[in-house]
Parts: C-alpha cells; structure tokens; sequence
C-alpha cells in the first residue's frame, strides 16, 4: 500500500477484512467526535487525538507512552498485520499526527487519503452515521523514537547544526510578527531554522502536493532534503506534516515533540525574530 491513497483506492478496497479506516480529525473549537458520529467514511473509526497524549505533561501535545497508545489501538480494533488509511477534516491535516504516531509506534501499512473526508463527500461517496461496533484486535507496540527529538536534542544543534530546524507554522507565527496564542509562550522560532508553512504542501483543493510540484516547496525553504531535517510546528501537530511530505519525497525527517510550545515557553532558550530576511 502506497503511503498516499486515492478516494477511488479506497472505494474499491471497503470491506477488505485487514482494512482499518480511522478519521484522525481534530481541530479546536469543534467536536470531532460528533462529527464523526454525525458522518464519516462506511467502517472507519473515530481516533481521538485530543486524549492520546500524554496527559501529564504541561505541554499540549506530547507523545503518549507506548502502552496508552497500544491500549488504545485496540479499542478501536486496529491491530497487527492490519492496513490502516487515516483521513480528517482539520484545516492542520491531522492525519499526518496520525500517521506519525503508528509508524512510531510499530505499525508499518499506514496511508492517508488524499483529500480527506472533504474529498471523498464532494465525489457523492457513501457516508454512515453511529459508532461502529468493537472489534477484537491485538496490536503489539514495538517502539522506535528515534525520528524523535527532545528539547536537550534541539539546544546541542543549535552548535552542532548537524540537522536543520524546519517550521511548520505560518509565516506571521515564524518571524514574530505575530504572537503566540499560548500564555507565557514567546514569538519568534528558534535560532537558524528555516520555514516551510504546512499548508503550502497542498492544492487548492486540499490534495497533497506531490513530485515536483512537492519537492518545489521544500527548495522554496531553502531545505536541502538529502541533509538531516527536524521539523517543529506549534505543539507538534502540523510538524507531522513536514515528515510525511518528506517521506513522500523519499527522505526521513524527524520531529521535535515539544516543538514551539515548549522551547518558546522555556525563558533559558534562545528565541530569534526575523526581520528584513535574517534573523535576529
């Protein structure tokens, strides 16, 4: 399975017994899960990435352990040897959070849909409401962070300059012209990193870019793709999407979990504004 999937590949593959579709969505100020319950793709289930996070950190969106996420993996009825499509309705492509977290976790037949549930509507595909009955499954977590960096990790780059720091968020949000929403969190983006809004990895129509047309993107950053990368976004959300669009480009890129959320937030870290095309 392609790690980028059509509407019409998944259309052809419902009802496939090792096919697990999951909507991924979340986006703040809406309930996910009612629309979910409301309308998503015939089978699919509902992940909540609200809750699987590590719910003891004061940062928003860190990765949960190993055994939360197993343990929630199986509730849903995803498990071993399974094929898992993810898609959402979030204006920060979520599915690539998703996407991110199974691969990290051990699964390894994981794809997104291209277009999303918005996709898949605006072609007259079939939809269901409710909430699927359980399915026993059994999904074994085999852990792998090593596409992951700390905030230790980051501080001892900033020497080296080993890996680029490649921002995930809006152009306004980067150089500190605008300020962060979170309380006690600084504007700006860590010292020499560049960056590559998320959303300028998509079409018009919300499709992922892909090719040339993807590979443009990341030159427009200024990013050497056959060089180390780490991504950052705001909480490590929309860093995700960084890492997928690099390995559709066939380049691993890893992701900085407390991203700006934390380094911003943390008064012993250097912080850099842009201002004229360089930072300071």
């Amino acid at each position: 399975m392609d790690a980028l999937v059509s509407t019409e590949w998944l259309a052809n593959e419902l009802g496939a017994p090792d096919l697990r579709i999951v909507d991924a969505t979340y986006a703040e100020g809406r309930d996910a899960a009612a629309e979910y319950s409301a309308a998503h793709i015939p089978g699919a289930v509902f992940l909540n990435l609200a809750a699987l996070r590590d719910t003891a950190s004061d940062l928003p969106n860190m990765l949960p352990s190993a055994e939360q996420f197993g343990a929630h993996m199986q509730a849903l009825g995803i498990g071993d040897g399974d094929r898992i499509v993810i898609y959402d309705t979030s204006p920060w492509h979520t599915s690539a959070r998703a996407w991110f977290m199974l691969r990290l976790f051990g699964a390894r037949d994981v794809a997104i849909l291209d277009g999303g549930l918005a996709k898949w509507r605006a072609e007259s595909r079939d939809v269901e409401a409710g909430i699927p009955a359980p399915r026993a499954a059994r999904f074994t977590v085999t852990e792998d962070r090593s596409g992951v960096r700390s905030l230790g990790q980051i501080r001892a780059n900033l020497d080296g300059g080993g890996e680029q720091i490649l921002d995930a968020r809006s152009a306004a949000r980067f150089t500190g012209a605008e300020g962060d929403p979170r309380p006690g969190t600084a504007a700006g983006h860590i010292p020499g990193s560049a960056n590559l809004p998320q959303t300028a990895l998509f079409n018009a129509d919300g499709s992922w870019k892909t090719g040339d047309a993807l590979r443009a993107a990341f030159d427009s950053a200024g990013v050497d793709l056959g060089k180390p990368i780490v991504t950052t976004c705001g909480s490590g959300i929309t860093a995700a999407v960084l890492v997928f669009g690099a390995h559709l480009l066939g380049h691993d890129a890893a992701l900085y979990d407390g991203s700006w959320s934390e380094w911003g937030g943390d008064l012993t870290t250097p912080k850099a504004v842009r201002r004229d095309g360089s930072d300071q």
